[in-house]
């Protein structure tokens, strides 16, 4: 039989109900499987790091994903540093803007945890896979997820701006090279330095505890965001020296590939992120035996 285009009425009631369908399929996957068996977590040491580490520079040598971020990163740090350099009332978010790279990155390596994910299964892998799960059930939880870092990254900004309030003072720097001599060379600047580590530190921890594993799980594995962010916790908890070192070693991987204007990041973020995608697979046993 000839298939025929339709009216507009029963290709649009079609179009509806395959996109509810999806929906409602999106939907149920945030809060996952309730008989579904909790994933087992490993103990962890400095060696798991290492390994993912190294596995994480292959990918990128390998899958040249510094690509992506090159077209992504170049327009976004021009733009952030034009703001910054013609208006100097933005000048006390510079370095809690810099440091946010730390709480949504996460989630803007998710496009390279499905690359190692495809890479480590042996399949061809290209830069557009890095998208793929823009058309997956699993993008509901992702998503989720992301709003919740985006949050925390509005409330970091906001509590940076009250520290820098509290010990500034209310009125805008003169220029950029004025604040960045007042945060160095004055009292005022000391006191903010002192109170906006600790502050920010307190934010990266809390973000890394939910989202060191929780992320690549949900990339990985059709389970529910809670299993996945309370997974994470469990990771945390069982192994907070590795975690904590983790941790460390993204914050300065992140402040030195900000140092020359961020154009570090555009190699720092996809080894990093490669990284992380080995380090859960390090942190929680396979669902079958033969990965």
């Amino acid at each position: 039989m000839v298939k025929t285009i339709g009216n507009p009425l029963t290709w649009t009631a079609g179009a509806v109900s395959s996109a509810g369908t999806y929906l409602a399929d999106t939907t149920g996957r945030i809060g996952g499987e309730a008989a579904a068996a909790p994933p087992i977590i490993r103990d962890m040491t400095t060696e798991d790091i290492r390994v993912a580490l190294r596995k994480g520079l292959d990918d990128f040598m390998a899958l040249r994903s510094d690509v992506i971020f090159m077209c992504v990163l170049y327009p976004l740090i021009g733009l952030c540093l034009s703001l910054f350099a013609f208006n100097a009332s933005l000048a006390p978010y510079l370095f809690p803007m810099a440091s946010g790279f730390a709480l949504i990155g996460p989630i803007a390596a998710v496009g390279l945890y499905e690359m190692s994910r495809l890479r480590e299964a042996g399949h061809q892998t290209g830069w557009g896979d890095a998208f793929a799960l823009l058309r997956s059930p699993a993008i509901g939880p992702l998503v989720v997820m992301g709003l919740y870092l985006l949050l925390i990254f509005a409330i970091w900004l906001l509590c940076a701006r009250l520290i820098y309030t509290f010990t500034m003072g209310a009125g805008p720097p003169e220029s950029i090279g004025a604040f960045l001599s007042d945060v160095f060379t004055t009292p005022g600047g000391r006191a903010m330095i002192l109170l906006g580590i600790p502050a920010g530190g307190l934010f990266a921890l809390l973000v890394l505890t939910v989202s060191v594993v929780s992320i690549p799980m949900l990339v990985d594995r059709d389970v529910g965001l809670p299993t996945a962010v309370v997974t994470s916790l469990r990771v945390s908890q069982r192994n907070p020296k590795v975690i904590g070192l983790w941790g460390l070693i993204v914050a300065t991987g992140l402040v030195l590939g900000s140092i020359p204007l961020f154009l570090g990041l555009i190699v720092v973020m996809p080894v990093l992120g490669h990284a992380s995608w080995h380090l859960y697979r390090r942190a929680v046993e396979p669902i079958t035996q033969s990965d």
